[in-house]
């Protein structure tokens, strides 16, 4: 297998789980870790009330991240084979290249996160979807 295929699926998940525990961290962390990783006042907001949403929200992205996190391990062959690898994989970078350049068009619909929480996040989505791209695309006759 290529060995730069085999560092990009690495480094994908390893980034991927990173963003998931930063995901969890914020639930641990409260308001102040919302507020610090840009999540914008309504969701600290809500955090500070211990409404129910900040929570779930941060769960079930930390918990999607996760699963990515196991493909990318999977298809660089460091893990048994996860089922629907062939579809799954390009869906993942696709959401993460789509999710780092339609920032855009994200903005407005969540008006309270920084600029530069926009800046970073999306950066990183660019990032992460090209290491996944680039490692389906040269493992794809392997999957």
């Amino acid at each position: 297998m290529n060995s730069i295929a085999v560092y990009a699926l690495y480094l994908a998940s390893a980034l991927t789980f990173v963003a998931a525990l930063l995901h969890y961290a914020c639930i641990a962390w409260g308001a102040p870790g919302f507020r610090f990783l840009g999540a914008g006042e309504p969701m600290a907001q809500m955090a500070e009330r211990e409404h129910w949403y900040p929570t779930f929200i941060s769960i079930v992205i930390g918990t999607v991240l996760v699963v990515w996190a196991a493909y990318a391990l999977s298809a660089a062959g460091a893990i048994a084979p996860l089922p629907l690898q062939r579809p799954i994989l390009p869906a993942i970078a696709a959401v993460f290249l789509l999710r780092g350049i339609a920032f855009r068009w994200l903005k407005p619909i969540f008006p309270d996160n920084s600029p530069l929480f926009w800046l970073i996040t999306s950066g990183i989505c660019l990032v992460i979807g090209s290491l996944y791209a680039l490692g389906t695309y040269a493992v794809w006759e392997r999957l």
